[in-house]
């Protein structure tokens, strides 16, 4: 009998665990914004207004998981082109004191030969780009005095057409790549 109680309070609390989240809630509006894209030109929230894009943050001397993520993030730009959606893919640089659009457009060009749809972002301070991920994607950027790598969220973070923060993806989870079509299907229809 004393067990009894025992189970209900843990299986109470593994209910009430597993209902709190850190993903952004559904529905989250994206600020508008206006940055410097790769080749140099303003660009931004009116771009991609009526547009279903997929957002992360990365940076170029990145040592650890930005070549995977932008790997990844050129084979989901094939994936959708393979499947006929239209959406754009839009990477924030984490490190916009080192990350010119010059430098962005050679880190580009090392994950694709089509940068029509794939936007590499600068043109701001440090400190814009920490708060605008932070309030838009709930996401941390930091970049230690002691370091040149900046610490960053690495999920890849869908926007429907209306701007609002739909959903995010674990790049590293097994059945993202599936989970995030059939979710873009959805908002591109």
């Amino acid at each position: 009998m004393k067990g009894i109680p025992f189970v209900s309070i843990m299986i109470l609390l593994l209910v009430l665990l597993s209902s709190c989240s850190s993903s952004p809630p559904p529905g989250r509006d994206i600020s508008t914004f206006t940055f410097k894209d790769q080749q140099g030109e303003p660009f931004g929230y009116k771009q991609l207004e009526d547009t279903v894009w997929i957002a992360d943050f990365i940076f170029t001397n990145c040592e650890t998981v930005c070549p995977p993520m932008t790997s990844e993030m050129a084979s989901l730009q094939e994936e959708f082109k393979k499947n006929k959606l239209d959406v754009e893919f839009v990477s924030f640089t984490a490190d916009p004191d080192v990350d010119t659009p010059e430098i962005l457009k050679t880190y580009a060009t090392q994950y694709t030969d089509d940068q029509t749809n794939w936007h590499f972002l600068s043109g701001y301070s440090a400190q814009e780009i920490t708060e605008f991920a932070r309030e838009n994607f709930q996401s941390i950027i930091q970049k230690p005095k002691t370091s040149d790598q900046v610490i960053h969220g690495t999920n890849f973070y869908l926007v429907a057409k209306n701007g609002k923060l739909v959903s995010e993806f674990n790049y590293v989870d097994e059945d993202y790549v599936h989970d995030l079509l059939e979710t873009v299907k959805d908002y591109t229809n």
